[in-house]
């Protein structure tokens, strides 16, 4: 299907299809990453379903973690909800929680009510401490909600100690990643500093405990596991306490050249440059040694023109991976987020590779389509939104590795490191082999 410029033109502006959810949701997807916190929607009960699908992403365990919500209706909406909010968290009492998180939601905040006065009101009748956090869904994409419920977690919970943990480390916005990998990713991560010694003090946010907050101004380091949010929080940590940002003007660890140079960095911050040379021999040799006796079929991929749909956080390191690594040239690069952080990573990146991608930050599927459209390359690496588009689009390959995609459901298997590389491998080959198989049945089972 051919789309003419002119068409593109005169809808451009006027056509929005948001990859991304709202605010509410990231600001959601924060809090719910605190074992044992209530979080207090304060909005109609269709926002509270972003709630209940940031808890499944969080994988929250509801014996632990609750959810409320003020189901605000018409009166509420048009009048006002202060009363309702005020009644609400007296509700909680009922219930044996530390801490409750007042999510506020686009209706009450354009009719302004004064959440941040509720709380602060409410404080001296309840047992517990209560938290507005103002995330209305005008306020930004669900990476805009995150940091700002970051930003007030911690300068609500975090405190200077005056002393650091010889080494220690916190890790950054984990959640915050698009794909379904990220919980494979983070114990990736986490497995990796164990063997190089390096202490976690806490993971702001993924089944954090309350008291982990109190240890984060003693870290020495932090690293962000996300180049989508979660900058502004480094930068705070840095301004306040001191804490060093490591690996910032490097994409994360995926692919041969990514991890390497991820890993020889942490190695040579904590004196384990041992450990990281290790790390790396072995890893190369094992992903070498299983293409090699598994037979990666790659004759498809060399020199093929191929675009990137997806968040930056795998977006910006598939590059280097997908170029050097898989042979492909990418010809067009699709973002859904648009961090300064982030672009000028992937700008570096370009600039190494000698490559000349079309590159489009922030973008929503009606850009992505139109950029396919024009481009038409002869793979496409994104998830089931590009999978439908290229159909229409007569490209060749689709290969689903970020959200929305069916996988992922059960076992949580990482992109980063050389275990994360096979698994992006193996998805790769197993969808150029499923483009064979018959999409319609001629034949009659027999069973």
């Amino acid at each position: 299907m051919e789309i003419k410029k002119e068409y593109l033109t005169a809808t451009a502006e006027r056509c929005r299809d948001p990859y991304l959810r709202c605010a509410l949701y990231g600001a959601a997807q924060t809090a719910l990453g605190i074992n044992g916190c209530c979080v207090l929607s304060h909005a109609p009960q269709g926002c509270n379903m972003l709630v209940g699908s940031a808890f499944g992403w969080q994988d929250a365990d509801y014996t632990e973690t609750l959810t409320l919500c003020t189901k605000l209706c018409e009166d509420e909406i048009v009048h006002g909800g202060e009363d309702l909010l005020a009644r609400t968290i007296l509700e909680v009492k009922e219930f044996d929680v530390p801490i409750v998180f007042v999510l506020s939601a686009c209706g009450p905040e354009i009719v302004g009510d004064d959440v941040i006065g509720v709380c602060q009101d409410m404080e001296s009748e309840v047992d517990f401490d209560v938290v507005p956090i103002q995330c209305a869904g005008f306020r930004g994409s669900q990476y805009d909600g995150a940091d700002i419920a970051l930003d007030v977690l911690l300068k609500k919970l975090v405190a200077n100690s005056g002393q650091k943990i010889t080494g220690s480390v916190c890790l950054v916005a984990p959640f915050a990643n698009a794909n379904p990998s990220w919980m494979g990713d983070l114990e990736w991560v986490k497995g990796v500093l164990a063997q190089m010694g390096v202490p976690v003090t806490a993971t702001i946010t993924h089944q954090t405990a309350l008291g982990d907050f109190k240890k984060i101004a003693a870290s020495e380091a932090s690293l962000v596991l996300s180049h989508d949010c979660g900058q502004k929080a480094a930068d705070y940590l840095a301004s306040e306490f001191g804490i060093e940002q490591l690996c910032a003007d490097i994409p994360l660890p995926v692919g041969f050249t990514n991890t390497s140079r991820w890993l020889k960095e942490l190695g040579r911050r904590f004196g384990a440059s041992d450990v990281a040379e290790r790390l790396v021999a072995e890893g190369e040799k094992m992903v070498v040694e299983v293409c090699r006796r598994k037979g990666l079929e790659q004759f498809f991929m060399h020199r093929a023109p191929v675009a990137v749909v997806a968040d930056a956080t795998v977006g910006i390191p598939l590059v280097h991976f997908i170029n050097e690594d898989l042979e492909m040239i990418p010809q067009l690069i699709c973002l859904r987020s648009s961090q300064e952080a982030a672009r000028k990573v992937l700008e570096k990146e370009i600039k190494e590779l000698g490559i000349k991608p079309r590159v489009i930050y922030g973008s929503d599927v009606y850009q992505s389509k139109a950029a396919l459209a024009e481009i038409k390359p002869e793979i496409v690496i994104g998830s089931n939104i590009e999978r439908h588009a290229v159909e229409e689009l007569n490209i060749e390959f689709s290969f689903l590795l970020v959200s929305p995609t069916s996988r992922f459901r059960v076992i949580n298997r990482e992109y980063f490191g050389y275990g994360g590389m096979l698994n992006i491998i193996e998805f790769i080959q197993n969808d150029w082999r499923d483009r064979y198989r018959s999409k319609e049945r001629k034949y009659k089972a027999r069973w």
